[in-house]
């Protein structure tokens, strides 16, 4: 096999360029055997096979700075650069990130996981080299979904203004464009980029402007005429616009006209954007036919694309789009907001149901947010449903524009906690922390699928801004109660009684505290257990009372310790003078947690069942 030779890129540059066709189809065989045993993001890699062999074989990392954008794209980056014999690990526990990350490689410029962050990076990288006096290109690859975040104009505009040497290569596998028009456009392309072309047009240009009184007109129209041309057969008026050269559309899958394009762009000055058109999914059916289906994946069967069936519990995802469905039915004020993600947030059952009231914004969660805070403010009732990682992006307006203005939005956090394969990026470890301190905003956690949806009819009640945080993954498979009730704002519920210590759990870390209550029982150490509920407003009456009745107060969270729930735990404590109750906090340490199973992320960090047992027996015997 070609690709056992491949180490590192520079195998690849000794190879002839006939065998690159042939790599192709042993990176694509590869990746599918790999991915459909391990799971991960399958169809845009499958896409830019082409397109990371011609970058690889063109350019020079890591003197040369490739930076992936989100990074969903970088499986065969990293299969040339030396991880192809650790790659089964990557998104397991102690393997491979399933994400670009310095640590992990000199060939990994710059750590992602979160959209539409490469163009400033990479601008950054393009600045740093210009002020050292190198001569290395920094190439930004970055897909049409993440250029919809506005950070990545905010990068393109600055680019363009300070006309640094930067390559940013728009990774299009949805633009539709008939192969007449992508062909030509190409050809057109690749040889106004060529050395010969590139000399002809500046000698043409000193002529013209040497040519008394009317050869400064010429080279005007001569512009006007290359300018109209370009964008009358090409989308690249919008970039130019912004200050870029702009190249494409080419064919993302034709490697000889890639790395002639590539190797003729490398030697432009400023900014460059080269508009590249792939097939998510490229070279396996089913991908290609439903790429939205094989964009993140579990492990799948390799012949007919399927993958194992589903547990019969649902997930809290699905509890709260079938709930949302339910809910706006019965209120037509009531509007859904998503950032790119209907089918991840479970807002899909709403869109289906209710289109006109469905809005996908895109990846663009602070647009999202700031969206629902006006929708808010004219009337209507919007919950925005983000994964907790991404509402970190967006955190200035829920500051900002909802609670400052006391305006009713729900933010409906998924994935809260520990997500698993997706690792640091992708955990919302921290939103306890970064959310608790606002003024206005009530927050809550359910411990269990019924009480999720129970929460959702309560928060689209209160007229306030509002929080939900809750897991990934599936639930308990408690009963669904039929009809839902309004729960008493700021009150927690005591579940269990006990003498010797006072558990005081949130969220996810409910369920556990019970089971490890039941354990400490039979050794016959008696903990209450106190389902918290809320984050703020804090249960006072009912905390106040655990601690004065048991002295020792355990609390557990699925989130950082550091100005988490266990810190208004201790904040109230001291503000009523309690200061000799004992207070243990399990959660999060002050570090960022890898990937691995939800379960074994669990286990190491004590917040399992068995983790709050040991907790609870040493707090105990000390």
């Amino acid at each position: 096999m070609i690709l056992e030779t491949i180490q590192t890129p520079a195998d690849l540059k000794k190879l002839p360029l006939e065998q690159f066709s042939p790599l192709a189809e042993e990176l694509r065989e590869f990746l599918l055997q790999t991915v459909s045993e391990t799971g991960g993001h399958l169809g845009s890699n499958l896409g830019v096979v082409e397109l990371t062999l011609a970058l690889h074989y063109c350019f020079t990392t890591p003197q040369d700075k490739i930076i992936w954008d989100v990074g969903h794209q970088a499986y065969i980056h990293k299969i040339l650069t030396g991880r192809r014999e650790r790659f089964h690990t990557q998104r397991q526990y102690k393997g491979l990130s399933g994400f670009p990350k310095r640590s992990e490689s000199e060939h990994d410029a710059f750590g992602v996981g979160h959209a539409s962050t490469s163009i400033s990076a990479a601008l950054g990288m393009a600045v740093a080299s210009s002020l050292d006096g190198r001569k290395n290109n920094v190439i930004a690859v970055i897909g049409d979904g993440s250029l919809t975040g506005g950070i990545a104009f905010e990068g393109l505009n600055q680019a363009g203004h300070l006309k640094k040497n930067l390559i940013v290569v728009l990774n299009d596998n949805e633009m539709s464009i008939s192969k007449n028009v992508g062909a030509f456009s190409a050809f057109v392309s690749r040889k106004m980029t060529t050395q010969n072309f590139r000399e002809l047009k500046k000698e043409m240009k000193e002529l013209l402007n040497n040519i008394p009184s009317f050869g400064k007109d010429i080279l005007k129209f001569a512009r006007r005429a290359e300018n109209s041309l370009k964008s009358f057969l090409t989308p690249g008026a919008l970039f130019e616009a912004l200050g870029f050269d702009y190249i494409g559309p080419i064919d993302g899958h034709d490697l000889p006209g890639l790395i002639e394009m590539f190797s003729n762009a490398r030697e432009l000055d400023g900014p460059l954007l080269i508009h590249v058109m792939t097939t998510k999914g490229k070279g396996y059916h089913p991908a290609e036919t439903t790429p939205d289906k094989f964009h993140g994946v579990g492990a799948f069967d390799l012949s007919t694309g399927k993958a194992p069936s589903k547990p019969t519990v649902p997930s809290y995802t699905e509890i709260f789009g079938r709930t949302m469905v339910e809910l706006g039915k019965a209120d037509p004020a009531i509007v859904a907001i998503t950032a790119a993600m209907p089918d991840g947030t479970g807002l899909n059952y709403f869109a289906e149901a209710l289109p006109d009231r469905f809005f996908d914004v895109g990846i663009a969660e602070q647009h999202g947010l700031c969206f629902a805070a006006g929708l808010a403010a004219d009337g209507l009732k919007p919950v925005a449903a983000i994964y907790s990682s991404f509402v970190q992006r967006a955190y200035d307006q829920v500051f900002h524009d909802i609670c400052l203005q006391n305006l009713p939005v729900v933010i409906a956090m998924d994935r809260a906690g520990l997500v698993g394969d997706d690792g640091p990026t992708h955990h919302g470890a921290f939103d306890l922390s970064y959310l608790r301190h606002l003024p206005g905003l009530t927050f809550m956690a359910p411990k269990d699928e019924n009480e999720l949806r129970h929460m959702l009819k309560t928060a689209l009640a209160l007229n306030a801004p509002v929080a939900i945080r809750y897991p990934r993954g599936a639930g308990y498979g408690v009963p669904l109660d039929q009809e839902l009730r309004l729960l008493p704002v700021g009150k927690g519920d005591l579940l269990r009684t006990g003498n010797d210590l006072s558990i005081i759990a949130i969220g996810s870390t409910v369920i556990p505290a019970l089971e490890a209550a039941e354990t400490l029982a039979t050794q016959g150490i008696g903990a209450a257990v106190v389902n918290a509920r809320f984050i703020k407003p804090l249960d006072e009456t009912l905390i106040l009372e655990q601690a004065r009745s048991t002295g020792r107060i355990l609390t557990v969270e699925e989130n950082v310790l550091q100005g988490g729930f266990g810190s208004a735990i201790l904040e109230l404590l001291q503000d009523h003078g309690l200061t000799g109750v004992q207070v243990r906090r399990l959660g999060i340490p002050d570090f960022y947690v890898e990937q691995g199973s939800q379960a074994q992320l669990r286990s190491d960090l004590g917040i399992d069942a068995a983790g709050i047992v040991a907790a609870a027996q040493e707090f105990v015997k000390n």
